[in-house]
């Protein structure tokens, strides 16, 4: 099947980098099975899509690492160096002796000899497993950022990714990693939707290099930390009829508006249907005039931090 994805060219100092601008998430809330997250896979592969993101913490490495391995057997894709993967290292694994052993553990669950890209996944240390959300607070504090990413180098000297970045960052927490990295970070995974614009970070990591990939892009309705006011916002409706889209396809326009953003974004389907037509955003883009309507939305931030750990004004302050 042929690739329908755009590819992107992602600035790195160190080496260059290339990524279809539209990727399958595999995160879901309340998780599927192994099977049906396996099978969803497949079926994104066959459509088209061949970026695909996970995490350790996801559970979705193991189903996206067999996925491949029948898409390669079926004939989909001849080769592995067909798609791009990335993954993310995990809180509790934030400390600079267990970030190689972390990556090697996502490589084994994916059956993989290398990732594409591998993202720090939170700026966030937790001091054991989290047994329930909110994490405690007295569990969690800021990553010591200079070992663990003199670390995440070493994966890439190594050979077990191609490239390094970061997810859920600040300009403020990137300014830091800028000051001693040797290799800066490729990508910034961030939340970024027409009601969180993240206008001013984008623009920081423009500035410096650094490629915005956009998760929860539709708002994460249906998660403990999302809602519907995507859906039920009457701008993105009007913005959706006057391009012939169904009211039920107004995601098209979230979609689209981060690709005109210049960044790469991360959409969540496992409907045959929908993750067909999440791909169909490339042959019309919106106007100034409607692009200048979700510029004036009112913002809000989703994927809030509290969701995951209790409230502490001396953490957040140092995010």
């Amino acid at each position: 099947m042929e690739n329908k994805v755009p590819i992107v060219p992602v600035v790195s100092s160190f080496s260059g980098l290339t990524m279809p601008v539209i990727c399958m998430g595999t995160a879901s809330y309340p998780p599927v099975d192994a099977g049906t997250l396996k099978s969803a896979i497949v079926e994104a592969i066959r459509a088209g899509y061949r970026h695909f993101d996970t995490a350790f913490i996801y559970g979705s490495e193991q189903p996206l690492g067999a996925a491949i391995a029948e898409a390669l057997n079926i004939g989909l894709i001849k080769s592995r160096n067909e798609l791009f993967i990335t993954s993310k290292l995990w809180c509790t694994y934030a400390e600079p002796d267990l970030v190689i052993p972390a990556i090697k553990m996502s490589l084994e669950n994916l059956q993989l000899e290398y990732l594409d890209l591998y993202l720090i996944h939170w700026p966030l240390k937790f001091s054991k497993e989290v047994s329930r959300l909110p994490v405690p607070k007295e569990e969690v504090s800021v990553i010591d950022i200079k070992s663990v990413w003199s670390a995440m180098e070493e994966c890439q000297l190594l050979g077990l990714t191609k490239a390094i970045g970061v997810s859920n960052f600040s300009s403020r927490k990137l300014e830091e990693i800028l000051s001693f990295a040797k290799i800066p970070p490729a990508v910034n995974q961030v939340e970024m939707n027409p009601l969180w614009q993240q206008k001013e970070l984008n623009e920081y990591c423009k500035a410096k290099g650094i490629h915005v990939s956009a998760h929860s892009p539709l708002g994460s309705k249906g998660t403990l930390w999302g809602d519907n006011r995507i859906f039920d916002c009457h701008a993105l409706k009007e913005i959706a009829e006057a391009k012939g889209k169904t009211i039920a396809q107004r995601w098209q326009i979230c979609l689209r508006w981060v690709y005109e953003q210049g960044a790469s974004v991360i959409a969540k389907s496992f409907n045959k249907k929908r993750m067909e037509e999440n791909l169909e955003i490339f042959d019309w883009s919106l106007s100034v005039e409607e692009l200048e309507k979700i510029r004036g939305l009112p913002q809000c931030k989703f994927n809030s931090i509290g969701t995951f750990i209790e409230p502490s004004a001396e953490l957040e302050a140092q995010l």
